[in-house]
């Protein structure tokens, strides 16, 4: 792991107020960046396109989860063994990546999740049940513990890239990747406490939360069924101790 080549993943749609900061902040660590253009109709692409990244460009909006698998599909072309993905709305930091990266190092064959678990009173009340009501249900159907299953900032290991053809779309794609990799390459999770900011310029988040927490729930149970030993697996994902790296600095 200490020598794998990884690049940074960055999924937007309409985000020219941030993307030109977000990316700037990663290539200052000296990582490569593929940035995908959901079919933005703001200047995002035309900002992208004047800084040394590769973008990739939809037409028209296809979901966050065909935007992950186009990213995903070009890591692998150029050779990548693993990608860490962040949004391009500034929430996510690229300091913290450093610390993905070393937890990554540490825990091979494991997806890290950058976890909002720092500052959590920032969080919308009603964001925080829901992201409380998905960590519960996806960890289920991982049958493993999974801190804040909502994050979009992750380091997939090549046995998660794997898995880029999961016929599953949208934000339902993010929870399709952990319960396969959880279940199928038998990979590990592992959290990197991060800050949660929802203070600030932010956009408002894409995800419509009726819709689209209705669409992963649907998913989830019927991933918990899929897999059967529905009992054994709730247990496992209460009773197996959450793995949090606090150590990563």
């Amino acid at each position: 792991m200490a020598t794998a080549r990884w690049c940074v993943l960055i999924p937007c749609l309409n985000e020219e107020a941030a993307i030109r900061s977000v990316v700037e902040s990663v290539l200052a660590l000296g990582a490569p960046v593929i940035v995908i253009d959901d079919g933005s109709d703001d200047r995002t692409p035309e900002i992208a396109a004047t800084l040394p990244v590769t973008l990739l460009r939809h037409d028209t909006r296809r979901g966050k989860g065909e935007a992950l698998r186009h990213g995903f599909r070009e890591a692998l072309r150029q050779g990548y063994d693993a990608v860490l993905t962040m949004d391009g709305d500034g929430q996510h930091l690229a300091s913290d990546i450093p610390r993905i990266v070393a937890t990554a190092q540490r825990h091979p064959q494991h997806i890290v999740i950058g976890a909002r678990l720092l500052d959590r009173e920032q969080q919308p009340k009603g964001r925080r049940r829901a992201n409380a009501v998905a960590d519960w249900g996806i960890s289920w159907a991982c049958a493993q513990p999974v801190a804040d299953t909502q994050s979009g900032q992750r380091w997939y290991p090549r046995a998660a890239l794997a898995l880029v053809d999961l016929p599953a779309e949208n934000f339902v794609f993010e929870a399709a990747i952990l319960i396969a990799a959880s279940r199928e390459q038998r990979l590990g999770v592992v959290s990197v406490p991060i800050a949660s900011r929802y203070h600030g310029t932010f956009r408002p988040s894409h995800l419509k939360p009726v819709r689209d927490v209705t669409r992963i729930t649907t998913y989830t149970i019927g991933r918990v069924i899929h897999y059967g030993h529905v009992i054994r697996s709730y247990r496992r994902s209460r009773g197996v101790p959450l793995v949090v790296d606090e150590s990563a600095g």
